[in-house]
């Protein structure tokens, strides 16, 4: 299908005003050192029918109409900027040595994420399904969500904020970030289970799936457990191995002209295979934000160690011997700088452009004066909130934290940011819960993160967390200074 002058005129215009409402009220939300996330959904608030729908109901069906092919193409762009805020998430989950903080890091990781999943799903056992589910849902998989949607923490949030108070890199961010990977990774592995099965109850199945040609929901159940499970296992043990190799291979023309069209297009073939699997295609962008982050880091340790052999061939061998151990090193340096540079780029492109627009459309979904059931969202709110604090809490007492250790554990914890957004996308895409509950979601997520800010803020300030190297808590004017690094925040 091609697209009209006018069509393509609307279209740019479109993305335009939506870019610029989403980095428009996120800088604001940035210089009142609040997630940038939430500016960005709020752009899209302005431009959807909560503001402008109400105040010009025509102007905002005709800025952004809901059919028609200025609304495919923005389609595509949510689904992209979606795809591309998954892998910069998978691309934060890196492991660590823990140290002697493993005890801790186990406790909190299974206090903080079993007892608000099991809450999670008690609770929805008592609620009325038709009142949250969509087309699709059903009470097994809305309780999933639900679940999903307490224990849930967002790692690029709390890191942003932890890295604009100066915390990252003590022992009190190790623990956070820690925890945070091993919740993200089993969290996304049930919610590719959820997905999987949600569609597999459909008339219009897709992928290898719909190949068995069975509606048997214990078959589907097995299924879509099995396989996100094995294929999370293979890519994370060879992902970033084969990425690795396809980046040094001689006969990759996309990588040799261009690293960042390489590591874009292994991205979106590793979502295309979900898909071709029957599952959905965010497991695909996580694994692949997995394995190009650690393809990156261990080219450049590989870089760095053939620079410094160079080096030292160089200082005990003639000089023709180091030149050819020179020269020999160059290339591996060459290779190194252009994966960073173009993990760097591809980056910066995401979050300057795609993952802005993603959530303003977000916003843009969002109608709260239609969709905003306040004395639920109220409820669920501090549900979530007190099972989240108590249950992370509790496992940080038991192994031994203090308690005020353990409370700013179960504050950073707290923090829901990108990932819940995901969730309440992808389960309102599947038609798993209706717009009532995806607007609950996305208002719990933007309210948690500045809930982990706000209190994080204020300990650094009072003295109450340390800050990174033993460094002294900045002072209470520090608040309107701008910040040291300036960086995006999810």
């Amino acid at each position: 299908m091609s697209l009209t002058p006018s069509d393509t005129a609307h279209v740019l215009l479109a993305l335009v005003v939506l870019a610029t409402c989403a980095h428009g009220v996120g800088h604001v939300f940035k210089r009142l050192r609040q997630p940038q996330v939430i500016g960005e959904i709020v752009g899209g608030l302005l431009l959807g029918p909560t503001v402008l729908g109400r105040i010009s109901p025509e102007a905002q069906h005709w800025l952004l109409p809901p059919d028609g092919p200025t609304a495919a193409v923005l389609g595509a762009f949510y689904q992209i900027g979606l795809l591309l805020l998954v892998w910069l998430t998978g691309s934060e989950l890196r492991t660590s040595d823990a140290g002697s903080e493993r005890r801790t890091i186990g406790s909190v990781a299974v206090s903080g994420l079993v007892l608000p999943f099991a809450c999670g799903l008690a609770v929805a056992q008592v609620l009325d399904p038709g009142e949250l589910s969509g087309p699709t849902g059903s009470p097994a998989t809305l309780a999933l969500v639900f679940g999903m949607a307490i224990a849930i923490t967002s790692v690029p949030v709390i890191s942003r904020i932890m890295l604009d108070l100066d915390v990252l890199g003590t022992r009190f961010s190790r623990i956070v970030l820690a925890v945070a990977v091993v919740e993200d990774v089993v969290l996304y592995v049930i919610l590719a289970i959820v997905l999987g099965v949600a569609q597999a109850e459909t008339s219009d199945p897709h992928g290898l799936w719909s190949l068995i040609g069975t509606d048997s929901l214990p078959l589907a159940v097995v299924y879509f457990t099995a396989v996100p499970l094995v294929f999370l296992v293979v890519t994370t043990r060879w992902g970033p191995r084969l990425f690795a190799a396809l980046s040094r291979c001689a006969f990759n023309v996309l990588n040799l002209q261009s690293p960042l069209a390489f590591r874009i297009s292994f991205v979106f073939l590793l979502c295309a295979g979900c898909i071709g699997l029957g599952i959905d295609p965010i497991f695909g962008a996580l694994v692949a934000g997995m394995s190009t982050a650690g393809a990156s880091a261990a080219g450049a340790s590989a870089a760095g160690t053939s620079a410094t052999g160079a080096g030292a061939s160089a200082a005990g061998t003639s000089a023709t011997g180091a030149g050819a151990s020179a020269a020999s090193a160059v290339p591996a340096g060459e290779a190194a700088a252009a994966a960073g540079s173009s993990h760097q780029t591809l980056r910066s492109v995401s979050l300057g452009f795609f993952v802005p627009v993603y959530f303003a459309i977000v916003g843009v979904k969002l109608d709260l004066a239609r969709h905003l059931d306040l004395v639920f969202f109220c409820w669920f709110l501090v549900f979530a909130c007190v099972v989240k604090l108590v249950s992370v809490w509790a496992g940080a007492a038991v192994a031994g934290e203090s308690r005020g250790s353990a409370f700013h554990l179960a504050v950073a914890m707290n923090a829901r940011g990108g990932p819940g957004i995901v969730l309440a996308s992808t389960a309102l895409q599947a038609q798993i819960i209706n717009e009532d509950f995806f607007t609950a979601l996305v208002l719990l997520s933007m309210v948690t993160s500045q809930i982990a800010g706000v209190f994080l803020g204020r300990a650094v300030r009072a003295g109450r967390l340390p800050t990174k190297a033993g460094q002294p808590p900045p002072e209470p004017a520090a608040r309107h200074r701008p910040p040291r690094v300036q960086q995006e925040q999810l």
